[in-house]
């Protein structure tokens, strides 16, 4: 009988964390969906100023295209300071 392989694993960078002191230094970014009672379902794209602990652009409706979320983050980042690093769904994206 044939042996399965194991779970792939993400390796890591080897780097530690550096933990935010303060606004703007980390953000991130999660997609909430639900749905209305007629059954239509919408999507809210939560991005979170981890630190100051605020959503400075709930993007809610449906559908959510590429474009639009880039439009605001860039939106975002012109009107703060750009983050040093983005956490989405297991992934960083840092400076």
């Amino acid at each position: 009988m044939r042996r399965r392989g194991g779970r792939k694993r993400v390796l890591g960078t080897g780097r530690p964390l550096v933990l935010p002191d303060g606004p703007n230094q980390w953000w991130s970014l999660e997609f909430v969906s639900d749905a209305l009672t007629d059954g239509r379902r919408f999507r809210i794209l939560a991005v979170m100023d981890d630190n100051a602990r605020e959503n400075p652009v709930p993007l809610a409706g449906t559908p959510h295209t590429c474009l639009r979320v880039t439009r605001e983050l860039d939106r975002l980042i012109s009107e703060r300071s750009q983050t040093g690093t983005i956490a989405s769904d297991n992934v960083l994206f840092a400076e």
